[in-house]
């Protein structure tokens, strides 16, 4: 018997060869998008991000940003390269230690070409070094970063990632956070999740946050400016953080009514949805001209216009129902927006029925006949809206009619069991209308195709909403419940 005897550096190489796939022709590009038709260039294809650290710096006199983002993520395939979503001026990327060269294309993509190729399922760290001002920036003719008399907030939907950090940027990819900001003593930065310490050096404060669940790119938050911040415990033992810039004149009364009720309204929807999924809840409000409200990752986007006419319980109950639907439970692709607007537009039919201003069939009674059938709000198909009715108003009404709907077919037990097992069937993970769909007809023990058909894919009025609204179909609109112009007034919330 021969042994063959292998020198230790050709023994290393023997093992390089076994690492790297046999045909060069296997190396190929990322995609530059994830896949989505309704924003197909929205994400990237090639790694899945697990981590990203953002270290940043920022000017509130200039709107300067710097920072480094470091990245943790898989590659899916032989990648020559991948991009990366991003708008900002970029110095130096590293890809595992080494230089890469960077390139961009399209509007906002970060094109980085490794120095060696990347086999599939290997753990590469990403570093991008980056500046710039990002108010100056747009893509498709818009801008997500929104200056503020004293700072700036990055918040939109269903982008905003790449105004302030490289990404893959769709809801597809979740990760967790540590975004830490340094800013001029006096300010503040916000972010979402928990803040783990602040530290105060030559005219410099920096906020050390940290979000330890996988959270979507666009729920994805950052507050910069002078604010008031309150802190408290909900009587359930969820942390609450809500921030008030000091300049909201007249609406910072209003607002603080409403913000302040999250710790009770937190413990509420916990007995329709399960335990809250994340470690801290809250909202801030800055001073915006926007009009919209964002369902910002344990820490709330609120525009002052939500609370133009007083306090409004109503959009805080919206923007917290999504923290299960929407956050937790993220879409699998755009499309699938209904399971995060319809269930939160019901949830303010819930706390309607609760506050005695009407109940959930009351509100689909009257929303159903407010509609005659040749309205357009009737052609808009909840279930696959198209990216121009994504967050039409059908989405939120029509949908909510489709939830009630759905209780009416099979029952209050049924019903609230899904309310709460859909949560934690797909908790911290993505879902879409059909996985809803066959999850409903599971516990239900029913067939839905026919209801689900008639209420999100139709392009016309269905028959009735349920066994009551049926019954007027065709007659005058019913009396309007109390709850209807707060809920009305909250349109513009996402």
């Amino acid at each position: 018997m021969h042994r063959r005897i292998i020198a230790p550096g050709a023994l290393a190489a023997a093992s390089l060869m076994l690492a790297i796939p046999a045909s060069a022709a296997s190396w190929s590009p990322g995609a530059p998008g994830i896949g989505d038709p309704y924003y197909p260039a929205y994400g990237n294809g090639g790694y899945d991000v697990s981590h990203y650290d953002l270290r940043l710096k920022y000017q509130p006199s200039t709107d300067e940003l710097e920072g480094t983002a470091t990245i943790l993520a898989t590659t899916t395939q032989d990648l020559s390269s991948f991009d990366l979503d991003f708008l900002l001026d970029v110095s130096e990327v590293r890809v595992n230690g080494t230089k890469a060269s960077v390139t961009t294309s399209g509007q906002h993509e970060l094109v980085v070409t490794p120095k060696t190729p990347l086999a599939k399922g290997t753990p590469v760290t990403v570093v991008v070094r980056y500046s710039g001002v990002p108010s100056t920036k747009s893509a498709y003719g818009f801008n997500t970063w929104h200056r503020t008399p004293d700072g700036a907030v990055a918040a939109d939907e269903p982008e905003a990632a790449w105004w302030w950090y490289p990404s893959n940027d769709h809801p597809l990819d979740k990760a967790t956070y540590d975004v830490s900001v340094a800013v001029p003593d006096g300010t503040q930065a916000i972010s979402n999740g928990t803040l783990q310490s602040t530290s105060s050096q030559r005219g410099w404060t920096r906020y050390n946050w940290r979000e330890n669940k996988p959270q979507a790119t666009y729920l994805t938050t950052l507050a910069l400016g002078k604010f008031d911040i309150t802190t408290s415990t909900s009587e359930g033992g969820v942390p609450v953080v809500n921030a008030y810039s000091k300049d909201l004149g007249d609406n910072d009364g209003a607002a603080r009514a409403s913000v302040e009720r999250t710790g009770e309204l937190v413990d509420w929807l916990s007995g329709y949805f399960g335990p809250y999924p994340f470690s801290s809840a809250g909202g801030y409000v800055p001073n915006t001209t926007t009009g919209y409200a964002l369902e910002t990752q344990t820490r709330v986007y609120y525009s002052p216009k939500q609370f133009a006419n007083g306090s409004n319980s109503s959009v805080v109950v919206h923007e917290l129902a999504h923290q299960w639907y929407g956050d937790s439970v993220s879409l699998k692709g755009w499309k699938d927006i209904w399971i995060n607007e319809g269930f939160a537009r019901y949830a303010q039919w819930l706390w309607s029925e609760h506050e005695s201003e009407g109940t959930t069939q009351e509100l689909a009674d009257y929303v159903y006949a407010s509609h005659p059938a040749d309205d357009a709000f009737w052609t808009v198909e909840p279930g696959d809206p198209g990216p121009d009715n994504q967050f039409d108003i059908a989405v939120y009404d029509r949908g909510a009619l489709a939830i009630q709907a759905l209780r009416n077919e099979i029952g209050d037990d049924a019903f609230f069991a899904i309310l709460k097992g859909w949560p934690r069937e797909h908790a911290y993970g993505n879902a879409s209308v059909a996985d809803f769909r066959a999850y409903a007809e599971r516990v239900s023990g029913k067939s839905l195709s026919a209801l689900f058909d008639a209420w999100l894919f139709q392009p016309t009025k269905p028959a009735g909403p349920a066994a009551k609204a049926a019954s007027i179909a065709g007659s005058a609109v019913p009396v309007q419940p109390k709850s209807w112009k707060k809920i009305a007034a909250t349109n513009n919330v996402h």
